[in-house]
């Protein structure tokens, strides 16, 4: 296995059946073009993409900047090989190198393979939250 940042546009898209819904090509466009966000690939032998972590750099003026894990997935065939744990590793180190001074993610209090995968990486688990949103596309 390889981990490797993506950087173009069609390489997210031969790693599509990665993330939740087909890539956007302005939403694309986007994210590549920001260098506080990142995008990584893992690569099985036959050069296939089977997993990724993408995270956002998020900075705040008494604060200063922090990494968060914004989606992570592993193809369901390359699962409980440690790909998720790698990538988590490879984005922490990303987040050392920019000066962040913390990681963070969010996962559904019932998703247990999360939770494990983030654990095995090093994670330590804060009080709980409330998670509060607005569907802006609804109104």
């Amino acid at each position: 296995m390889r981990i490797e940042r993506v950087t173009a546009a069609q390489e997210i898209h031969r790693g599509a059946d990665l993330f939740d819904s087909p890539p956007l090509p302005e939403a694309t466009r986007r994210f590549l073009s920001d260098p506080t966000h990142h995008l990584l690939f893992a690569y099985d032998d036959a050069d296939r993409p089977v997993g990724m972590i993408s995270g956002v750099e998020t900075t705040h003026p008494d604060k200063g900047t922090e990494m968060l894990i914004y989606e992570l997935g592993v193809a369901p065939i390359a699962r409980l090989q440690g790909i998720g744990s790698a990538l988590v590793a490879a984005l922490t180190k990303i987040a050392r190198e920019n000066g962040c001074y913390g990681m963070w993610v969010a996962t559904e209090n019932d998703n247990v393979a999360a939770q494990a995968t983030y654990r095995s990486a090093g994670a330590s688990e804060e009080t709980t939250f409330t998670l509060l949103s607005w569907d802006l596309l609804a109104q």
